[in-house]
């Protein structure tokens, strides 16, 4: 919890940003953080899953809109779930915008090269996966796409992640996502950084008990034709 004097600090911060008109959307992302939210989104029972991947507010505006994440997602080789049927409940996140806890906006499975039924599969047998919210309240309004991204078991084993999924799942999308893909006419370009410093390494708090490296990977993506 926050204390008295943190509060107080933090107010007088927004309070001044706000005061003076400040250009929020100019920024990659702010740190959850400092708003009162968490890096962690809430799997429940007081534990949480990384947001490992942060695409960036500098991206191209259209990749941030919620078709323009889902025509991302299938150039980097992920699709939306499976007819549409979502088992399990959703997740939510606090970024510490304004907002408080928000459920996801998307979740998005591994298709295996068919951005059609593709998700299926992955829905059987496992694969890679990430729950998309986004940074947009009135206090820390970045635009920027948290991502919480994991390798995760096989329906047969609830899902569950693999062993290190949560830095297996992040590496794998990010090699998947930087330099030109495309998908149905958009070609983009996507850069990476890795961040240290938001996610503190190891297991405490962590869904599973599954420990994670503290990185988070920010994706800078450009829609370069279409």
């Amino acid at each position: 919890m926050l204390s008295f004097n943190s509060l107080l600090s933090l107010s007088t911060y927004f309070l001044h940003r706000l005061a003076n008109n400040v250009d929020t959307s100019s920024v990659p992302y702010y740190n959850p953080s400092l708003g009162g939210g968490s890096m962690l989104e809430n799997a429940g029972d007081s534990l949480g899953e990384p947001l490992n991947v942060i695409i960036s507010g500098l991206s191209t505006p259209a990749v941030l809109t919620n078709d323009g994440i889902v025509n991302y997602a299938r150039a980097i080789g992920f699709s939306e779930e499976c007819f549409d049927i979502h088992l399990g409940g959703l997740m939510s996140a606090n970024l510490g915008d304004g907002n408080g806890w928000v459920n996801q906006t998307y979740e998005l499975r591994q298709d295996y090269d068919n951005a059609g039924i593709g998700t299926c599969l992955e829905s059987l047998v496992g694969g890679n996966h990430f729950r998309v919210f986004r940074q947009n309240g009135r206090l820390a309004n970045s635009g920027a796409l948290f991502l919480a991204v994991s390798q995760e078991e096989p329906a047969t084993e609830n899902h569950d992640p693999v062993p290190d999924g949560y830095d297996v799942g992040r590496d794998n999308l990010v090699a998947a996502a930087v330099g030109i893909t495309s998908f149905n006419g958009i070609t983009y370009i996507t850069t990476a950084k890795n961040i240290t410093g938001l996610l503190p390494p190891g297991s405490e708090g962590i869904n599973h008990g599954i420990a994670q490296d503290g990185i988070t990977t920010l994706l800078t993506v450009t829609i370069v034709s279409k």
